[in-house]
């Protein structure tokens, strides 16, 4: 068995690798694979190839078709617990010299670690994190400071310092023209705020007069042409349902996505976008713990978006109670284990049309 990570291949003046992969992995030609260092013809076929790859983009097209994928999500916050617990504690704690008797680690202080200085998707930085507590608390013992240690919530800062992140959501509670999304990235899924402010009005409901959207927040050329999308559709839709408000058509808007320092990409935040602008007009806020996700179409469809268990748990985590999701995504969100999905009323929309009256309903004080 091989293992390749092929998004990090090279090409050089040297030669470029990903030619000899095709005939490696391509089961009907590796048979009689012929080594040209050792001018040797090997047999390949009965060879097992792991490739890994954290994106698929920079694998080229012919040698992906080779390939058949199998995509794998980050852990859960349970799942990275139960390997700390089970495997990194045991193995850090006897690298470090410490025993059971003169160091541990509670499983609370375990769960803050996890959710306040290690959301990427594997264990590694929660393996670093770990082995510095155990070193420090060596350490302590050796100098003589102390003779036992349990790490708890209440000390855990001693030995990692301040926590990386201290919130879970921007707004407890959103006012006009602000609506949660969720968003997928390096760390997994997170919450994302699309905010609207009226920048400037232009007064009446002149339809000579056309008003404008600026968007901020670093985003990359998708998720500006989604803001386009969402700020037509918008427009048309808000003429069905108030013929006589005219605000999106005559003023100046603003759309910003904080936090302005990272690069914002993709369509899933269309639908979010959409509703941003919709609360705005209205002057009504959206149902409070409310998380939704997908990419809209010119004529309001909600098309499918991914990263739906990154999503999801990134919403229980910032304590929202309903998900809005492309009906599309229903069989995504069924194969996720109760444990995540237990407790949140989720929602599954074809067009926009479905889900506005569930953002805003008609008892909401």
């Amino acid at each position: 068995m091989c293992h390749y990570q092929v998004d990090k291949m090279g090409r050089g003046y040297q030669g470029d690798p990903s030619s000899a992969l095709l005939e490696l992995l391509d089961p009907e030609q590796n048979a009689n694979f012929l080594d040209h260092y050792l001018d040797v013809p090997v047999d390949l076929s009965k060879v097992l190839f792991i490739c890994t790859a954290n994106v698929l983009d920079t694998i080229p097209e012919p040698l992906r078709d080779r390939m058949e994928m199998i995509n794998v999500s980050g852990y859960v916050a349970q799942e990275k617990l139960a390997i700390a617990e089970q495997y990194l504690v045991p193995q850090l704690r006897s690298r470090c010299g410490l025993t059971e008797e003169n160091a541990s680690i509670s499983s609370d202080a375990l769960g803050l670690l996890i959710r306040q200085y290690c959301r990427e998707s594997g264990v590694r930085n929660l393996q670093k994190q770990v082995e510095k507590v155990f070193r420090k608390v060596a350490f302590s013992i050796v100098s003589g400071e102390e003779t036992t240690v349990t790490v708890t919530p209440d000390n855990l800062q001693v030995y990692v310092g301040k926590p990386i992140f201290t919130v879970d959501r921007m707004y407890d509670v959103t006012p006009p023209g602000v609506v949660m999304g969720l968003a997928w990235t390096s760390l997994g899924g997170s919450t994302l705020f699309i905010e609207t402010s009226l920048r400037r009005p232009t007064g009446g409901s002149d339809p000579k007069v056309e008003g404008s959207l600026e968007v901020t927040g670093q985003l990359g050329d998708v998720m500006k042409e989604s803001a386009k999308i969402a700020s037509t559709f918008a427009r048309t839709f808000l003429m069905t349902q108030e013929p006589e408000n005219h605000f999106l058509v005559n003023s100046h808007l603003h759309l910003h996505v904080p936090e302005g320092a990272t690069p914002k990409d993709g369509p899933s935040a269309g639908c979010t976008i959409v509703t941003a602008l919709l609360s705005l007009a209205t002057n009504q806020p959206v149902r409070q713990n409310i998380a939704m996700t997908g990419e809209l179409s010119l004529t309001g469809k909600i098309l499918p978006v991914g990263g739906i268990k990154e999503k999801t748990i990134a919403a229980r985590r910032a304590g929202v109670t309903c998900i809005i999701m492309p009906a599309e995504n229903r069989k995504d969100f069924s194969d996720l284990p109760d444990y995540i999905s237990e407790g949140l009323e989720v929602h599954y929309v074809d067009h926009y049309h479905q889900l506005y009256p569930i953002a805003f309903p008609q008892d909401q004080s």
